[in-house]
């Protein structure tokens, strides 16, 4: 169980009392549509094209042993969206053998239409309360890549027993889809049913690149967490400018190694 600190002024001293952070039960779900084999920007080593779904095993890896370097009492689970979500691995394991068989038996084959996550909130409301019951907290993080299609749900508004996180592969509008009318659907639900706060994370540009980026912004402890609007990460790294080259408009003079 991670540790983590607030602080308080006692007689002009400063201290900081320590409280506990429970480990997480973090239960992946990913969009197994016929969208999430849309080729992506990004390669293999011989030239080949990687699929979203590619890219998505690579970037659950990427989390999965990050978060264990973090705390290894982490544990993950794995389920998969088509018209319903349905587990995949039911069982809540740390062991990183486990996430990669789980992710090698990801696949997609054809559309799926609409999603309802109404089954996904009921299996995650089911499992936060037994993680509940061992002092831990129950995360979801949902992967969606349909462009055309809002996803659906029948929740009740005040019933809030786990985290929800949504990153949201999607293509660029047009006259065939309408990915910001499924993005508003997805913030409307991670409102809905979140008990911490909440990420959602977007990207219409084909870079697994970025994916990774935003999987690495996943990794904070939703116990932990600042809201979405406050993050100014990841900064952007700007060209060094010319100008910076000298100082206060001084020409830099060399100096001799002899």
């Amino acid at each position: 169980m991670e540790v983590a600190e607030g602080g308080s002024s006692v007689g002009g001293r400063f201290t900081l009392p320590p409280r506990r952070i429970n480990s997480e039960d973090i239960l992946f779900c990913v969009d197994v549509d016929a969208e999430s084999l849309v080729e992506m920007k990004s390669t293999t080593v011989n030239g080949r094209p990687i699929t979203r779904l590619e890219s998505i095993r690579q970037a659950i890896l990427l989390f999965v042993n990050t978060k264990l370097s973090m705390n290894p009492d982490h544990r993950f689970a794995f389920a998969t969206l088509a018209k319903t979500a349905s587990w995949l691995r039911k069982e809540f394991s740390s062991e990183v053998e486990s996430a990669i068989a789980a992710v090698k038996d990801l696949s997609a084959t054809v559309p799926c239409g609409q999603a309802d996550l109404t089954h996904l909130f009921k299996l995650a409301a089911h499992e936060a309360r037994k993680s509940r019951a061992q002092n831990r907290i129950l995360r979801v993080i949902i992967i969606y890549c349909r462009s055309s299609v809002k996803p659906q749900h029948q929740w009740p508004v005040n019933q809030k027993l786990f985290t929800f996180d949504v990153m949201y592969l999607h293509d660029k509008p047009g006259p065939d889809n309408c990915p910001q009318a499924v993005y508003d659907a997805l913030v409307d639900a991670l409102e809905l049913v979140t008990e911490y706060e909440g990420y959602i994370c977007e990207s219409g540009q084909g870079s697994a690149r970025v994916l990774f980026r935003h999987m690495c912004m996943l990794l904070s402890h939703p116990q932990q967490r600042c809201p979405q609007e406050d993050l100014d990460i990841p900064k952007s790294l700007v060209k060094k400018s010319p100008a910076a080259d000298t100082t206060n408009g001084e020409d830099i003079v060399p100096v001799s190694s002899q």
